[in-house]
């Protein structure tokens, strides 16, 4: 497999909220290309239709409604190939997804993790809100304990796919009543808005998260990011 060059933002929130499950074909496409050395390294950026989505582990009792009254409330429910437990994803939240192929060097699943972690912690204090690493769990937090961003993630032949998921506005807060976020029980879920105490947009923290994802994992391609050290412990 050749080493790419660049990464490649593609910024698909001009075409709406798309369905989960369209948008996972399409990353299985882009993987299969970046695996046969024909596509460069990208970074997807979207918005979902309502959907909750849970890991092959996940365990049952963290989604909270019925098959039946998902669909009552207009949320999909997709079982997915991803590590991690049911999340949520939809409209006013930024979801991105890495393809990014891990050559030799950088073959260190949980640096790609914290390297993840570390572009949302610099978008979220670009946009004027705190955010760091906690202890207890992958994902980004606030200093009050709030959910900020969930992680998950699946590697196939050193190629990165599915990725990570960022609270912007209320819209998301009906959806996450549903289920208990990546089965963390007595944990609450915030938004950049909330943090920021303004309205954040879905566009601008897409341009921010680009900017420092195509800096942070441009670095990891071409030099080792050893795991752990930007690290930033702030939720108790």
């Amino acid at each position: 497999m050749a080493t790419s060059k660049r990464i490649e933002l593609l910024n698909w929130l001009d075409r709406g909220a798309i369905p989960y499950r369209e948008a996972w074909e399409l990353q299985r496409e882009r993987v299969a290309l970046r695996v046969a050395g024909e596509v460069d390294d990208a970074l997807i950026l979207l918005e979902h239709a309502p959907v909750v989505s849970f890991g092959r582990a996940s365990d049952p009792r963290f989604r909270l409604l019925s098959e039946a009254e998902y669909a009552e409330w207009g949320i999909e429910l997709v079982p997915s190939d991803r590590g991690g437990d049911a999340t949520y994803h939809g409209p006013g939240q930024l979801v991105g997804y890495p393809i990014i192929f891990l050559g030799e060097g950088n073959r260190d699943i949980h640096a790609y993790v914290r390297a993840v972690e570390e572009l949302i912690i610099r978008a979220a204090a670009e946009l004027g809100v705190a955010a760091g690493r906690a202890d207890f769990h992958a994902g980004v937090w606030t200093p009050d304990g709030g959910y900020l961003a969930a992680i998950g993630v699946k590697v196939s032949r050193w190629v990165t796919h599915h990725g990570f998921a960022l609270n912007v506005d209320a819209r998301v807060f009906s959806g996450f009543e549903t289920i208990v976020a990546c089965g963390q029980e007595g944990r609450r879920v915030t938004t950049l808005s909330e943090q920021a105490g303004r309205i954040v947009s879905v566009e601008e923290t897409a341009d921010a998260v680009g900017r420092h994802a195509l800096d942070i994992l441009g670095k990891m391609l071409h030099t080792h990011l050893e795991s752990g050290r930007e690290a930033r412990h702030v939720a108790q």
